[in-house]
């Protein structure tokens, strides 16, 4: 039985795919956006989150926080332990919700998801999943009701400088799983500062037949609290205004 790291299982989801979800993030990613709000899910390593304002100074913290000011990120579970948590949701899903994997990326730990589909299946749960599709798996991807693909920059060495890897095996990546016929919503994250290419994203996923939208996100500071948390810095990058997400709308599409 294969065990997974889990950075956490958010319920009643609206945001991460249609009707109401269970959201599993998967713990460590190959990719290390400099912008990620979930900073936390970039490690493959359990890690120690700390909230200053929430101590209470009990100095108790070897028997475990009870304020909530030290949180130890990662969980090591097993498939059948993440099912028995989306199945609590499962009375709420109706006909369009279900369960999405997120995280970090969840192909890094292609094994142990591919596991927990299958038994989510097996309960006929509707699966998705938040990829940033640096990895493709066939025999994986095909068992997915919908794919939602992260193409954040357009040129390949400002997508290395910004995440760490190039977007070669991306762009293939998309290619490849187009020809599966399995329904792809494709998603840049709006970084103002950086030149990210999108009238170009917008025209190679057109030519895409199962891309069938393609989401423009606005970035959001929410994962600053938890860079500070980890002892990092702030990314530095800051929300678009209104009227620059406006322009961008032309590039934005539902088929």
């Amino acid at each position: 039985m294969n065990k997974g790291l889990i950075a956490d299982i958010q319920r009643a989801s609206i945001h991460d795919g249609s009707g109401i979800r269970t959201t599993v993030f998967f713990k460590g990613c190959p990719l290390s956006c400099k912008w990620c709000h979930n900073p936390e899910c970039i490690s493959f390593e359990k890690q120690i989150m700390y909230y200053p304002e929430k101590c209470i100074h009990c100095g108790r913290c070897g028997e475990g926080c009870f304020s909530g000011a030290r949180v130890v990120c990662g969980k090591e579970m097993s498939a059948q332990d993440v099912l028995s948590e989306i199945l609590l949701d499962k009375p709420y899903y109706g006909s369009d919700g279900g369960v999405t994997f997120s995280g970090g990326e969840p192909l890094a730990q292609k094994d142990f998801l591919n596991e927990t589909i299958d038994l989510c299946k097996q309960h006929n749960i509707n699966c998705a999943v938040e990829t940033s599709l640096i990895y493709y798996d066939k025999e994986i991807f095909k068992k997915f009701n919908l794919v939602m693909a992260d193409f954040k920059i357009w040129d390949s060495a400002l997508h290395k400088n910004y995440t760490g890897i190039g977007n070669e095996e991306i762009i293939e990546n998309f290619k490849k799983l187009n020809f599966l016929g399995v329904p792809i919503i494709a998603r840049t994250p709006v970084i103002p500062e950086i030149n990210q290419g999108i009238d170009k994203i917008s025209e190679f996923l057109k030519t895409l037949e199962n891309v069938k939208e393609y989401q423009l996100l606005p970035y959001h500071p929410l994962g600053n609290a938890k860079r500070k948390a980890l002892g990092l810095d702030s990314d530095g990058f800051y929300a678009p205004a209104k009227e620059f997400m406006e322009e961008l709308k032309k590039y934005a599409y539902i088929c």
